[in-house]
């Protein structure tokens, strides 16, 4: 199939990669736009990867206060230079993520950041509840290791689904951006102020 600039242009308005890179896509999965943007997604994770061992020294703090005035969050995100720090897709990221924070309620940045102790207390109830369930002793493992991940994307900023579409997961949103600028991005610390409550 012949790739024309128009696919090419709707698929970088999309997704934001870049023009060779959506011909590329488009190329590989031989026109079809979804599984470009699949391929385009699975060069971010390896693009992100192979950047990993960069420092993020710079970025912004984003923030979101609910319409109700009731609901206030501030989120650090980091990035390698002040240039991309001032882009409008670096910033409209930090605006999403404070946006997912006020409207998911995470707990944390990552699976990394649950203490071992919450853990192992999370897996022991789930693995009584399955038992009690009477499920057979061979697929108890399995069904615990799924609570834990719906767990964890309950939970976890970076495993939570986006609430503007569900497809996409928020570590993929900053795996994205990744592949885009070219720069390490890193999500910091968050702060969720609800009126009247104490924070945890």
């Amino acid at each position: 199939m012949e790739i024309n600039a128009q696919m090419v242009k709707a698929l970088r308005d999309k997704t934001g990669a870049g023009m060779m890179d959506c011909k590329k896509a488009l190329a590989e999965s031989k026109g079809d736009e979804e599984n470009a943007i699949v391929w385009l997604r699975q060069k971010g994770l390896s693009k992100a990867a192979s950047r990993a061992g960069r420092t993020a020294s710079e970025g912004l703090v984003g923030s979101y206060i609910h319409s109700t005035g009731k609901i206030g969050v501030m989120v650090e995100l980091k990035c390698e230079t002040d240039f991309v720090a001032r882009s409008d897709k670096f910033q409209q990221l930090a605006k999403d993520l404070a946006m997912q924070i006020a409207a998911a309620n995470p707990i944390c940045v990552s699976v990394e950041d649950l203490p071992a102790s919450l853990l192992e207390k999370e897996k022991a109830l789930y693995r009584e509840q399955v038992l009690a369930e009477g499920k057979p002793a061979n697929i108890v493992d399995k069904i615990v290791e799924g609570k834990m991940k719906k767990y964890y994307q309950e939970v976890c900023l970076l495993e939570q689904p986006f609430i503007k579409d569900d497809k996409v997961f928020i570590k993929d949103l900053v795996n994205q951006l990744v592949a885009v600028i070219g720069e390490v991005v890193q999500v910091g610390r968050f702060v969720r102020m609800v009126l009247g409550e104490v924070p945890k």
